[in-house]
């Protein structure tokens, strides 16, 4: 008698279909798995021994063969140790094949026959759905994630003795779940822009780099607020959406420690001394690595210099391409990596080189170090780069001001006093993330969901999607000739101005929007017109 069970396997960023054959024959009694498995599916023998004998069913006598096909694909976890429980079942007939007909089955047995939370259960039920089937069986705790994916029959149980009632027809299935998740996260009054005194050209970068999701540098001195900035930027990031909502916890969910619904957008910031596979991506199996945790958020990199050469260097494809492919001997898998870069450097290795109120130890050497380990292909792929200086103490404040400067007029509208000041009972921050949600709108409405931002449309599809006045195109022109753009800096630079654009309510690319890009690309102010 052959038993057959369905069941998928996370691969990488996807799933493959896996069929759990069972074969019972006479001789002396037994239960060997094959099909290339690993150490945990091979445990799963003891396992499940116990976990059906502990329900109250019989485990049999004979000489038992489970089967894990194909047996070239590499099976590594506990997802497995349901679908051959219940293989066991079809071999003793204490189940029928009508009973796991068309159902895909996947969970983790403890000793006593609960049903426990296994990893990459996105994939799986993406994977199912795929492949046509209607219905699958999974752990409980997994049911929340799962039920992210439309469009497919689940069934969440706490045990092996429920599940059994549940096919026999004893117990209905579970209510299905809710799939509209809002924003938990909660607001940080810390983290706002109004608690940021002195830094109007650092506020208006950031707002600007966070609306159409670019890669910002920021340099200047210890103290000078660089850090105060990229934490403000958690604050500033949109909602999620459904899409956005799914793509995430898919990637949380490969981490068996999470088994959460992402309902923020995420703002990794990994320590420099993170090894080079926790940044990148790596272990065994492939898991995703701290840019792909960051997918659709922030990774923030305090300190740009002092993380190691080879990691830097590895960023340039993903901050290009926004996905990330790891290869290895036997696999390859490719994760999304589609984050906003925010990073900080120190001008020198003390942090004081041309500050005019503290002196710089650093030799001429040193400095020249110093810059050389930021390559020059890196500082290509970052569309925005700004310097910050220390704030003056006059500029401090220790009570609430009666107004507030805001980040939301351009600097070439400074002398305006209408608009340089707002009202101090309606908070800047609040103003700005208005002005980027309306930024992001028009990018949506643009782009039709081809893709998320400004940054991530292809140099091929601007000349199709973004309008440019006539005047903003010859002043590009002009200017990339006298810096000496490369073409992936050109080409940044517009998307820049497209933000800007989007951020001012403009339909059309101007001159100044041109201005004020390529000053976030020669790391200077923007000119007051």
């Amino acid at each position: 008698m052959i038993a057959k069970i369905y069941s998928i396997a996370p691969s990488g960023f996807s799933g493959a279909l896996v069929e759990v054959e069972g074969d019972k024959n006479h001789g002396l009694p037994g239960f060997n798995i094959v099909g290339m498995a690993n150490k945990t599916v091979i445990e799963s023998r003891e396992r499940i021994r116990s976990a059906l004998t502990n329900s109250d069913f019989s485990f049999p006598t004979e000489k038992i063969t489970i089967n894990l096909a194909p047996a070239d694909l590499q099976k590594d976890g506990t997802y497995l140790d349901l679908p051959i429980a219940l293989s066991v079942l079809l071999l003793s007939n204490q189940l029928s094949k009508n009973d796991v007909k068309n159902r895909i089955f996947v969970g983790e047995l403890s000793l006593e026959g609960s049903i426990r939370p296994v990893h990459g259960i996105i994939n799986i039920v993406e994977t199912a759905k795929t492949l046509g089937f209607q219905e699958v069986i999974l752990p409980k705790q997994n049911l929340p994630q799962a039920s992210l994916v439309p469009g497919i029959q689940l069934v969440g149980v706490d045990s092996l003795r429920e599940l059994f009632l549940f096919l026999k027809g004893q117990v209905p299935p579970s209510p299905p779940q809710s799939t509209i998740v809002k924003n938990t996260k909660t607001p940080d009054d810390l983290n706002v822009l109004d608690n940021i005194h002195g830094q109007e050209i650092a506020k208006r970068a950031l707002s600007i780099a966070v609306a159409g999701h670019h890669n910002i540098l920021i340099s200047g001195p210890p103290g000078s607020g660089k850090t105060a900035l990229a934490h403000t930027a958690a604050n500033l990031l949109p909602d999620l959406s459904s899409a956005e909502q799914i793509s995430l916890t898919k990637l949380y969910s490969l981490n068996l420690s999470n088994s959460d619904i992402v309902s923020a957008r995420p703002f990794r910031s990994p320590h420099h001394s993170a090894s080079y596979a926790s940044m990148l991506g790596g272990s065994s199996p492939i898991a995703p690595g701290e840019i792909s945790l960051a997918h659709l958020g922030v990774l923030f990199l305090d300190e740009l210099p002092e993380y190691p050469r080879a990691i830097l260097e590895a960023l340039r494809q993903p901050l290009e391409d926004h996905q990330i492919t790891i290869t290895r001997a036997n696999s390859r898998v490719t994760f999304p990596a589609d984050f906003m870069l925010i990073a900080t450097m120190n001008p020198c290795p003390c942090g004081y080189y041309g500050d005019p109120n503290h002196h710089c130890s650093c030799t001429a050497g040193q400095i020249l170090a110093y810059e050389k380990r930021l390559s020059g292909p890196l500082l290509d792929r970052v569309d925005i780069r700004i310097n910050v200086q220390k704030v003056p103490i006059e500029s401090l404040t220790i009570s609430s001001p009666k107004t507030t400067k805001s980040a939301l007029s351009a600097p070439n509208t400074a002398k305006k006093s209408a608009s340089s000041t707002i009202d101090s009972k309606i908070s800047e921050h609040d103003l700005v993330k208005t002005k980027i949600s309306e930024a992001l709108q028009r990018q949506k409405a643009r782009y039709k969901d081809a893709y998320f931002f400004n940054s991530s449309l292809p140099s091929a599809k601007i000349a199709s999607l973004l309008d440019i006045d006539p005047a903003a195109e010859r002043l590009l022109r002009s200017a990339a000739e006298g810096l000496n753009l490369s073409a992936r800096s050109f080409y940044k630079t517009v998307k820049v101005a497209q933000t800007i654009a989007d951020f001012e309510g403009s339909d059309i690319i101007l001159p100044e929007h041109i201005t004020e890009a390529l000053s976030y690309r020669t790391d200077q102010p923007p000119p007051i017109i």
